[in-house]
């Protein structure tokens, strides 16, 4: 099955989170059947990464949603750790500093966009601006549709410049959620995670699948498509997000550069340098 097709949100498509289950694994039985897959798809994609930063004529951008303890961290702890770092970058949308705040809401996403040959990863997006502020009534329903045309033209203008798009949801259930805050709770290595506001926003949920929803509906296209993850089984969500990071670096059709260089003087260089140095170690002796 090729997750592109299968969990993708057709540009137009009406959307029932409700109706995807979370815990959906395909045809895997578990984590040790899936792990050669996995393991095999980060490999394809540290390969294309060093293709796509060489070519240096396109790049990729990937962004993350999710309800809390979604598992945005984990997704770029398992399938990017490996990837040169002189390619990649990483950058969390927490709440917008007070410059932020001065400019256009898009103004932080355009500034971490990748450049060329790069890899960016967004963890949380600019799409916190269509989610949050929704659920807590601080936009009308007039700003909110014209911020997804303004996010859908802003994305329209990174692929034009040689960016690709993939947006992924981490779809878990509310049950997974607060198994997550628990382990949270129980395990001091991940107190740190815990945030006063886990709990209350729970009581928010199905504004925040109606908020989802929409914004699904409103900004999948065929330049910035969503995926919806079915994210309660973590290795699932690794499965199925590296093979479509893999096969859409895959499409690109990236190569090696050809060398900037005369290889025949470089190389005559070399043998030239190699007999000195070989003279100087035998006069040595």
């Amino acid at each position: 099955m090729s997750y592109r097709k299968h969990l993708i949100v057709k540009p137009g498509e009406k959307v029932n989170l409700y109706k995807i289950d979370p815990s959906y694994k395909d045809k895997h039985e578990s984590h040790e059947k899936a792990l050669p897959k996995i393991v095999e798809h980060v490999a394809r994609m540290d390969k294309l990464q060093y293709l796509l930063y060489a070519d240096g004529n396109q790049s990729l951008l990937v962004i993350l949603q999710a309800l809390d303890a979604g598992g945005k961290d984990g997704v770029i702890r398992h399938l990017f750790s490996g990837m040169n770092p002189q390619g990649t970058s990483v950058f969390g949308f927490k709440q917008p500093s007070k410059d932020e705040i001065a400019h256009d809401f898009l103004w932080r996403a355009h500034l971490r966009s990748p450049s060329r040959g790069e890899i960016v990863i967004f963890n949380r997006s600019h799409y916190e601006d269509v989610l949050v502020v929704r659920v807590h009534g601080a936009i009308e329903k007039p700003e909110l549709y014209n911020r997804y045309k303004l996010i859908n033209d802003f994305e329209r203008l990174l692929s034009c410049n040689g960016t690709r798009i993939l947006k992924f949801f981490l779809h878990i259930s509310q049950e997974e959620q607060l198994t997550r805050f628990k382990q949270r709770l129980d395990d001091p290595a991940r107190n740190w995670k815990i945030s006063s506001s886990d709990y209350s926003e729970r009581k928010l949920w199905p504004d925040y699948i109606e908020a989802y929803e929409n914004a699904l509906e409103g900004t999948s296209t065929q330049h910035a498509p969503w995926y919806i993850i079915p994210a309660n089984h973590k290795w699932f969500r690794d499965l199925a997000i590296s093979e479509i990071i893999a096969d859409t670096l895959d499409e690109m059709n990236l190569k090696l550069p050809p060398p900037h260089v005369d290889l025949n003087e470089i190389r005559n260089n070399y043998h030239a340098a190699e007999f000195e140095q070989s003279k100087q170690l035998n006069k040595s002796c």
